[in-house]
């Protein structure tokens, strides 16, 4: 199983999670987040005064997925959320060891 995170712009969302669910990948958990990469944010201005955003909100998707569905969730997640301008965001792999579904001690992909 492979666990995959991105950091994504939030107008993104909905057309990655419907991307996946389509792909048949239903479970993903959702957290609202707030940072920044190489753009270090960008300055505004506000009743005359100017201030720097440095912290962007970005959405974090986490989906973990069994081994064959990987690079397909990963290649959908990369399409759609894909702009070709800085910001787009990040995607992170990791390997799973166990998953288990406490409701009734499920084990492996079967718990996801």
């Amino acid at each position: 199983m492979q666990k995959i995170e991105a950091v994504i712009q939030p107008s993104k969302l909905d057309a990655i999670k419907d991307a996946l669910m389509e792909a048949g990948i239903g479970g993903m958990t959702i957290l609202e987040a707030r940072g920044h990469g190489r753009q270090k944010g960008h300055t505004e201005f506000y009743r005359g005064r100017e201030y720097t955003v440095d912290l962007l909100p970005k959405i974090k998707l986490e989906v973990v997925v069994p081994d064959e569905l990987a690079e397909t969730a990963i290649r959908i997640i990369t399409s759609t959320a894909r702009t070709g301008k800085i910001g787009d965001g990040k995607i992170f792999v990791s390997k799973i060891e166990e998953a288990i579904r406490i409701r009734n001690d499920d084990r492996g992909a079967g718990a996801l």
